[in-house]
């Protein structure tokens, strides 16, 4: 049966995992040059426009279709969102000692279409994460053929792999390896988002090579307060991200909400303590990616762990990616603005501390990881699920990238890099700082204001 408050939380879930996209977009914008914001902006909104059509054309098919293959990949029942509307989708109830059993789709079902668009927006956000990796030299359409290819190759197969479950579709669907064969813990998507998206920037940051310049000049942030402004989008729509996938308005929503918060500032605390201690001033930019390094390590772990645990899990995530930002100087890789030492390591910290601080006193769902007699079972689930997504997703990122890059369609040209890919690839710059120059979106140039006859300028006329 319908269950209208879960179906309100879920809907109102996806429409939060929404705005993180354009959220992204403000904090990537922030971090680039003056003559490439409007291009990252760009690869960032695109992906809401491609992977939604793909979404519904095979993308939700592909994902949670009933498994065509030993777990890796849907069978495409549900191409172009057929059977869809109108059906339910929930798990069914085991009895326990208190309760009987209850049969599919149980108590608690969504609307199918409820669920796939949320579903969707996990989608959108994963390929605009790794555009952040080759900021400054990107040609807009090759980033496009290539969100097409990934998102059919990569994302959805691992969808599939982390987020199809037995059952929940359908009654008799069967979903993927990661989620039902393994059983490694994955509440929000730490493994099928983060190291996902963070393995293909590491990929693709090889494959285009270095920025005209870098190391040393590594084009400061060009707009810190809309990095701040975006960082803070970003957190506010991450509350659906991780409590709305606990597709129900209930007390795990509530455990996930609260782990999302104290993980997130404990994280900032833990960036801004290793910049002072090695650079000897806090940072707003350091205070800004510190947030989103605790909400990256603790996606995986908000619906399995308490609130103390995720204060350690977000301390731990902000001092280490804080440090491992610095690597990519020493490896000698440009990845532009951090998804590497931030989705990358931070999805690692998050999915591998599941297997020390899981309890399933929080989520009998669950299971209990190091700290609560577990043992080390529940880490080497982790483990094999985070290295498993690591290397399909580098390796075939990687592949994508070099026939791309072959075609001659993904890194602009040398002068076109120098000048500004925003008049380049868009015709257009984020600012005229000119006194005649009004804006406008026509690509033409407006005149001067006209001036009254007294010769003074007139006002009310900018609109």
């Amino acid at each position: 049966m319908l269950n209208a408050g879960d179906t309100a939380w879920v809907l109102a879930s996806a429409a939060l995992v929404m705005l993180m996209t354009p959220g992204l977009a403000f904090f990537y914008g922030g971090m680039v040059r003056v003559k490439s914001v409007l291009n990252m902006l760009m690869m960032n909104f695109i992906c809401l426009a491609i992977v939604s059509v793909l979404w519904v054309l095979y993308g939700f098919g592909e994902s949670f279709s009933s498994d065509a293959f030993g777990g890796l990949i849907g069978n495409f029942d549900h191409a172009g969102f057929a059977d869809t509307w109108g059906k339910l989708a929930g798990f069914v109830t085991a009895a326990t000692d208190t309760s009987p059993a209850v049969a599919w789709p149980g108590a608690d079902a969504l609307p199918v279409l409820a669920f796939a668009m949320f579903q969707l927006m996990f989608a959108v956000i994963t390929p605009a994460l790794i555009s952040g990796s080759i900021a400054d030299r990107t040609k807009f359409w090759g980033w496009c053929l290539f969100v097409v290819l990934w998102v059919t190759i990569v994302y959805f197969p691992v969808a599939h792999w982390v987020f199809s479950f037995d059952g929940f579709i359908g009654p008799d669907a069967l979903g993927g390896w990661i989620s039902n064969k393994l059983k490694a813990l994955d509440f929000a998507g730490g493994t099928a988002v983060h190291i996902n998206a963070g393995a293909a920037g590491l990929a693709l940051a090889i494959v285009l090579g270095k920025r005209k310049g870098w190391p040393k000049d590594t084009g400061r942030p060009h707009n810190v307060p809309s990095v701040l402004l975006g960082a803070a989008l970003l957190w506010f729509g991450w509350y659906g991200f991780n409590a709305g996938s606990a597709l129900s308005a209930g007390d795990l929503a509530g455990v996930a909400f609260t782990n999302t918060t104290v993980a997130t500032a404990s994280a900032v605390l833990g960036w801004l303590l290793v910049e002072q201690l090695k650079f000897g001033k806090p940072t707003t930019l350091g205070a800004a990616s510190g947030a989103v390094a605790g909400l990256v390590a603790i996606t995986p772990a908000c619906g399995f762990v308490t609130p103390l645990g995720s204060i350690a899990i977000g301390v731990i995530a902000g001092a280490v990616c804080a440090l491992a930002v610095s690597l990519k100087y020493k490896l000698g890789f440009d990845d532009s603005l951090d998804v590497v030492g931030v989705h990358l390591v931070g999805g690692l910290v998050g999915t591998l501390l599941i297997g020390f601080f899981a309890t399933t006193g929080v989520n009998s769902l669950g299971a209990d990881g190091l700290f609560y007699g577990g043992g080390f079972t529940q880490l080497g689930k982790q483990a094999a699920a985070a290295f498993a997504v690591l290397g399909y997703s580098f390796v075939i990122t990687l592949i994508l990238g070099f026939i791309i890059k072959a075609a001659g369609g993904f890194r602009v040209k040398e002068e076109d890099e120098v000048s500004g890919i925003d008049e380049a690839q868009h015709a257009e710059s984020a600012y005229d700082f000119g006194a005649s120059v009004l804006g406008g979106h026509s690509g033409t140039i407006p005149g001067a204001i006209p001036a009254s006859k007294s010769g003074v300028t007139l006002e009310g006329t900018k609109a």
